[in-house]
């Protein structure tokens, strides 16, 4: 075994510094001329201190280290928990705390914004005290550093902490193991490809070698390291961006190198056939993910109560569940899990809803817990549909006018009334809401058509409707 050098998450409640500690100490160590918009595209970005290297994870809300316990993964080694001395201890606070607890991995604190008139360093630890946080010197061993992320001041001395605490922690690697690790960001580049962000743990990645994750495989083509360039191997603790894989694989996955690599691969190959041959077994298993938020910790077991009760009669899948507000990481979750995101007694913040709207995302909140449940509900029985009046779209006719169209299709379940309002459904996601205008059948005009008839339908959607779409007749 062989030493490597320690991953760090750098956690918090939202403007409490986090970003700003993290560009401080990017902009410290690594020239942005250098690094470019390499570290954003991998997520993560090594820097030396004292001479050792550290390597820091930088995703957006840090999605990998939210879904690690769906996957089995373990992102960092040590967390760094940012408070900002002039606000104290808040809801995402409280929620870092469980992920880093769910972890089970050692944390420092950074007491941040001291250059803050209103800061109090003192209410800061009481807070902290109060959430079950004893920092050293305050009847506890938590160690922790006041800093000001905005001028660097104390930020040397809490690197310094978080190498002691690498000390204890130890964190090593074998060179003979499987090369394996934790994807960190996963898109679709119009130029590149799919281009995976990684961090390695253990083993040697090579370049040419297959790669895999339970939901995604191929072939390490072009490997980078977190500068951008490129490189024919990577050891432990290395960012690095790759570009090979077939399909994108989902953020907060562990993969796989070499033989263990082929073997998911076939595995994976081996189940879509059976899912081919038996395509029924999958329509009756659909899922309901769902991303769940509350204010506190006492709704949020109320919330995840109810959805375990659900469970009953819909398979909904809680993929995350956290304290506080909706926000624009909650929604990035939701898609890359294709979930919805439920919240109880919570604010959406405005733009977490603007990208909820991009992406279609659907966010059901209330603050009344029976009118949360019966959303939930009528959102499981649109995914199958056993009484609700449906249109499966079967061609587009000419260009749309504004946001009216023209479109064929074949009711699925009737009857289908004339000014009907109705949800675009694409596969498991709604996309869009729309209104008929008009409704013909065997080119005349009617009032309603009936299951297995085929329709024509002068609609207005702004969403661009798709052949295969489905249109759902919901009451308004």
């Amino acid at each position: 075994m062989q030493k490597r050098p320690p991953i760090i998450a750098v956690m918090g409640h939202v403007d409490h510094g986090k970003t700003t500690l993290l560009d401080h100490i990017r902009k410290t160590n690594v020239a942005d001329r250098e690094a470019g918009g390499i570290t954003q595209a991998i997520g993560a970005y090594e820097i030396e201190h004292d001479g050792r290297k550290i390597t820091f994870i930088d995703t957006p809300g840090h999605e990998a280290f939210s879904k690690m316990r769906a996957h089995g993964a373990k992102v960092a080694d040590i967390a760094i928990l940012v408070v900002a001395a002039d606000d104290g201890v808040k809801p995402q606070t409280q929620d870092a705390l469980k992920r880093i607890g769910e972890a089970g991995i050692p944390f420092v604190v950074a007491v941040n914004k001291i250059d803050k008139p209103n800061a109090d360093v003192d209410k800061t630890k009481n807070d902290l005290a109060n959430a079950g946080v004893l920092l050293e010197g305050y009847g506890g061993n938590v160690s922790w550093n006041a800093i000001s992320a905005k001028n660097g001041e104390g930020v040397g001395d809490l690197l310094d902490l978080v190498l002691l605490a690498a000390d204890v922690e130890n964190p090593e690697w074998d060179p003979d193991a499987t090369p394996s690790g934790v994807v960190l960001t996963s898109k679709s580049d119009p130029r590149r490809g799919n281009t995976v962000g990684v961090v390695i743990r253990n083993g040697v990645l090579e370049k040419g070698s297959p790669i895999a994750t339970e939901s995604a495989s191929g072939k390490v083509k072009m490997l980078n390291n977190f500068l951008g360039k490129n490189e024919k191997s990577l050891e432990p603790s290395s960012p690095a961006l790759i570009l090979g894989f077939d399909t994108l694989p989902e953020v907060g996955e562990i993969f796989y190198a070499g033989g263990k690599a082929e073997e998911l691969a076939s595995e994976k190959k081996e189940e879509k056939v059976r899912e081919a041959r038996d395509p029924g077994a999958l329509e009756s298993e659909k899922k309901v993910p769902v991303v769940a938020k509350a204010d506190d910790g006492g709704t949020l077991e109320v919330l995840e109560d109810l959805l375990e009760r659900m469970r009953e009669e819909y398979p909904i899948v809680v993929v995350s569940s956290g304290v506080g507000d909706i926000y624009e990481n909650d929604v990035k979750m939701a898609e890359s899990s294709g979930a919805i995101v439920v919240g109880f007694n919570v604010k959406t913040d405005k733009a977490a809803v603007n990208l909820a709207q991009t992406v279609h995302v659907p966010i059901l909140s209330s603050k009344i817990i029976y009118e949360l449940e019966k959303s939930v509900r009528d959102y499981a029985k649109k995914l199958s549909p056993d009484d609700i009046p449906a249109l499966e779209v079967l061609a587009i006719f000419g260009e749309p006018k504004g946001k009216e169209r023209v479109i064929g299709g074949k009711v699925l379940l009737g009857p289908v009334k004339n000014q009907s309002p109705f949800e675009v459904w694409r596969g498991d996601k709604q996309v869009g809401t729309g209104k008929i205008l008009n409704l013909q059948s065997g080119r005349e005009d009617v009032q309603e058509a009936q299951a297995e008839e085929e329709a024509g339908l002068l609609v207005e959607c702004g969403e661009a409707i798709k052949k295969g779409d489905r249109l759902l007749f919901v009451e308004e």
